[in-house]
């Protein structure tokens, strides 16, 4: 029976495996090579590796946790479980495996909405959160998209990198007047039609298209149109989850599930690639003590 099995190789998975490899704890990491940034072409706010391209981090991951002996599955975890004394992880090729802990770092994936030339320009000049991708468009004319109290916010945010900012509600606000007046005052224009398309070129946003048939020239767009657990393992768990869907966790990724971490966006809700690699690490030293305890190697 493995020690850990980590399901998920993004900067959490990796980061954990990192350190549970050092630790002398055999790990297996099971990764679908989906990761929720595939389509940016820089990750950001992380020190040193600020502007490089998530799949070169990730493969820099992957090459430094090789000397530890951590094994890798490029394969889909379909199902899990409660087993014995541990868990058992179903794989998409039919493999079963056993291990005594068991760590979720799967992410979260965007509800991207059915408009088109979004997927075009998503990761290009489309993108979810300002503090990653806000400096690239500095004082540029921006586009947010969302409703209610969510868009209104996001829309404000971006004041910080812009004074050029609409906000595009894809249909009737949601907006209480109190809101819609903050906005006015912040000379934050809304727009309550639907998007019908997004003109771009080749990525590169130039119109926000209306149905009304107004065409809002915007160089970028942010949105925030919600998101969802990219894999319902925790639920299948039995895991509880906070309402704005993320499971509930201590700060060391611990859930009310005895054995089961869960690390990286799927958690908490200040969703960047450093603090997903920190929750990682951390989680991987309380597993560690755990086992030491277990082991009878901790103090009592």
């Amino acid at each position: 029976m493995l020690d850990v099995i980590i399901v998920g190789g993004g900067p959490a998975g990796l980061s954990a495996a990192l350190l549970l490899g050092r630790a002398r704890r055999r790990t297996l990491i099971c990764d679908a090579g989906t990761p929720r940034n595939r389509t940016s072409h820089a990750l950001h706010g992380y020190l040193s590796r600020d502007g490089v391209p998530p799949a070169e981090l990730l493969r820099m991951g992957r090459d430094e946790i090789r000397r530890y002996d951590i094994e890798w599955r490029s394969e889909r975890v379909t199902s899990v479980c409660r087993g014995g004394d541990g868990f058992e992880v179903q794989l998409e090729g039919g493999d079963r495996l056993h291990a005594r802990k068991l760590l979720i770092a799967t992410g979260v994936s965007d509800q991207l909405p059915a408009i088109e030339g979004f997927e075009a320009c998503y990761g290009r000049s489309i993108h979810h959160c300002p503090y990653c991708d806000g400096w690239e468009w500095r004082d540029a004319p921006l586009a947010v998209l969302g409703n209610g109290k969510s868009g209104a916010a996001l829309a404000l945010a971006l004041l910080t990198w812009s004074p050029d900012v609409q906000l595009f509600t894809n249909g009737p606000a949601r907006l209480p007047r109190p809101l819609r007046q903050q906005l006015l005052t912040q000379a934050v224009a809304v727009h309550d039609g639907r998007v019908t398309g997004l003109q771009h070129a080749d990525g590169r946003l130039t119109a926000v298209h209306l149905q009304n048939g107004d065409a809002v020239p915007r160089s970028a767009l942010f949105f925030t149109t919600g998101q969802h657990q990219q894999e319902s393992f925790a639920s299948q768990l039995g895991c509880e989850f906070t309402r704005k869907g993320t499971v509930k966790t201590d700060r060391y990724g611990q859930t009310c599930v005895p054995g089961l971490f869960v690390v990286g966006d799927a958690s908490f809700d200040v969703q960047f690639v450093v603090v997903a690699a920190a929750e990682g690490a951390k989680a991987a030293v309380l597993i560690n003590k755990q086992f030491q305890s277990e082991a009878g190697q901790a103090l009592a």
